[in-house]
């Protein structure tokens, strides 16, 4: 048996290892954590995101009743600008329909702004919809980020 040429396959073994661990890593850090966001049923949801815009400088904010809402959740203002916001509290990425509900919502309230609230994230088609409606869209990172200031 010839021999030569094994220590190619032994480097070769070596960096796959080493390519492999170091996707294990970043799928462990890049995994979506879950947080008390996520354990919220739909109405626990829209009073979390109320306080949230509280805490962070909007007022007159108003959690609309729970149906025949048309499409908001939320109504709220902050430095004379008045919003309409629809909230999601999702085991999925977040579609088109909510940016619609928040659209219809934001005309409907005679609202400045409509934005959508989700401890998800928005699938393309929904940013796609929000970009050409001029819906805000504050998702899980944004909503982190809120918590933190």
């Amino acid at each position: 048996m010839n021999f030569k040429g094994w220590e190619s396959y032994g480097l070769l073994f070596l960096v796959i290892a080493v390519m492999i661990i170091i996707f294990a890593v970043w799928r462990f850090r890049n995994r979506r954590r879950q947080t008390f966001m996520d354990d919220m049923e739909g109405h626990d949801f829209e009073y979390f995101c109320a306080k949230l815009l509280k805490d962070n400088g909007f007022i007159e904010v108003e959690v609309t009743k729970g149906s025949g809402d048309y499409g908001v959740d939320i109504l709220a203002e902050k430095d004379g600008v008045t919003y309409a916001v629809q909230c999601k509290c999702y085991t999925e990425a977040v579609g088109v329909k909510a940016v619609q509900e928040a659209y219809a919502g934001r005309d409907y309230y005679d609202r400045m702004v409509g934005a959508v609230m989700t401890n998800q994230y928005f699938t393309a088609p929904a940013v796609n919809a929000a970009r050409k409606l001029k819906i805000l869209l504050w998702d899980r990172g944004y909503l982190e980020d809120m918590i933190e200031e």
